[in-house]
């Protein structure tokens, strides 16, 4: 595959209109906006650099190599792929808050339906969360670190800048300048984490889990009223 066939392959995955409901999760966010913890572009500057270094987001793109190498094997020996799904498992307890798991879940079945309808479905009837289903995805679309662990690291801080733009809020002009900020931070952490063994690293992201808590403790309450 040329070069730029694969860039194209690459921007389609982190694509917006990809359709498996990433816009409709922000990850906590609302609760760090209500208490005043993310007030304003900084402090979300702030928030999103530290999960970028020591978040599950790093863990997760940490283990994208090792998931697309274990599903590579799985597409020729389908019975391979309890290694993949052993991984993706790890991954997922890293989350803390039920919410955050069943997002992973969600998205991931539903690129693992999209990639089946496009002609490449996973061998097996695995349940892949989101990593596991981002590396199959990668692997059928022929893209490689680092651009797989760039990719996956972009597509989450868009994710986030996009759901700032409404709650905090932000301009739309603060948001694309922030998305370029990060930039640099992407593409360091990236080749850092492409290299990196998952079980080497920790997870140091606990305020966006107990967010993710408080989130869903606040919505809880709203429906019991």
């Amino acid at each position: 595959m040329s070069n730029a066939a694969a860039r194209l392959r690459l921007f389609q995955l982190v694509s917006p209109a990809l359709p498996v409901g990433a816009f409709s999760y922000s990850e906590g966010l609302e609760v760090l906006v209500q208490r005043g913890a993310v007030a304003g572009v900084e402090p979300l500057e702030r928030w999103l650099r530290a999960e970028l270094e020591r978040g599950a987001v790093a863990v997760e793109a940490a283990a994208l190599a090792a998931l697309q190498a274990a599903l590579r094997v799985a597409r020729l020996e389908p019975g391979a792929l309890a290694a993949a799904e052993e991984l993706d498992r790890w991954l997922l307890v890293q989350r803390e808050a039920a919410e955050v798991r069943a997002q992973q879940r969600q998205m991931g079945q539903s690129l693992l339906q999209l990639l089946a309808d496009l002609g490449s479905p996973l061998p097996g009837a695995a349940a892949l969360a989101w990593p596991g289903a981002f590396a199959w995805a990668a692997l059928c679309l022929e893209i490689a670190s680092p651009e797989l662990e760039e990719a996956y690291l972009y597509g989450w801080v868009a994710n986030q800048i996009s759901a700032a733009v409404r709650l905090v809020p932000l301009g739309p002009t603060q948001g694309q300048r922030l998305q370029l900020n990060l930039a640099p931070l992407l593409a360091e952490r990236a080749a850092a984490l492409a290299g990196s063994d998952p079980h080497d690293l920790w997870n140091g992201g606990i305020g966006a889990g107990l967010a993710q808590l408080q989130h869903q403790e606040l919505y809880s309450r709203l429906f019991r009223s």
